[in-house]
């Protein structure tokens, strides 16, 4: 039988340290690791233990080596702590929903407030107080909240991409005709940032919930004489769609036509001559 002055001596693989060192250490062999990593001081582990856990004291913690779960025993605990730690775990699993619901809460009323605001701003102040009273409250529960939710998808619609792809195309079968003066091979459709810039979400929602404003403000401008604010507000937006969309076809247009009409230069031989 081997001695105990034979056994392999102990090394603790998270300071280093042997059992020479600290001959009233305590040791631990919590999992099946063998050799240099299969001892630890238990100060070491616990240590090791609350940098993992990092403040869950019940989670399970396994070796890193090895993968097996340590097991950890905790002393008997009072029935006033036992309560308090239940509450504790029952808390930390309900903020989470407790927190997306007063979020969604959050929006919901704000957009129910957006659509309160853009009612009277549209139909005008006395007039939209006037037909929201006369309205069910459950109705203007549900459908204030979908105006600023109709104002973002239409937002979304990118219908001035469509017009000048089909520009493209139409002008690239021109070119490709047998009795083209002109007659090149074409750039691929512009499909990256010259074309279809990239959808901001910030740009797409103060985009979105703006555009009452300004259509209210285009109205005033453009269509003083009609009488009723609702006819100017929309006659406003109309315009304002209009007018901003033949200026996005226009700018993408001749973004395509300089990215079409782009030219690379030979490289200066003599300028990689130099010393």
């Amino acid at each position: 039988m081997a001695s105990a002055e034979e056994l392999p001596e102990k090394h603790c693989w998270v300071c280093f340290a042997t059992e020479r060192e600290d001959r009233s250490a305590e040791w631990v062999s919590p999992c099946k690791c063998k050799g240099c990593t299969k001892w630890i001081h238990q100060s070491c582990l616990q240590r090791w233990l609350d940098e993992k856990q990092k403040g869950n004291i019940g989670g399970p913690v396994s070796c890193p080596q090895c993968g097996i779960e340590y097991r950890i025993v905790f002393p008997k605990i009072g029935p006033l702590v036992y309560f308090l730690q239940q509450i504790d775990r029952v808390l930390s699993r309900i903020s989470p929903f407790a927190a997306a619901g007063v979020l969604s809460g959050t929006v919901y009323w704000s957009a129910v407030t957006y659509g309160a605001v853009t009612v009277m701003q549209v139909v005008g102040h006395k007039k939209g107080l006037h037909v929201m009273e006369r309205v069910d409250p459950l109705f203007l529960l549900l459908g204030l909240p979908t105006i600023p939710v109709m104002l973002i998808l239409g937002k979304m619609i990118r219908w001035e991409d469509y017009i000048v792809r089909l520009w493209w195309r139409r002008s690239n079968r021109q070119q490709l005709q047998p009795h083209s003066s002109n007659r090149r091979l074409p750039h691929a459709p512009p499909d990256g940032a010259n074309m279809a810039s990239h959808l901001s979400v910030s740009r797409t929602l103060c985009g979105a919930l703006i555009f009452p404003s300004v259509a209210s403000l285009v109205g005033r401008l453009l269509f003083r004489r009609v009488s009723s604010n609702l006819h100017r507000t929309i006659l406003g937006g109309i315009a304002f769609v209009v007018i901003k969309g033949v200026l996005k076809v226009y700018y993408k247009q001749q973004q395509c036509f300089i990215q079409a009409n782009r030219h690379i230069l030979d490289y200066p031989e003599g300028d990689g001559e130099r010393e």
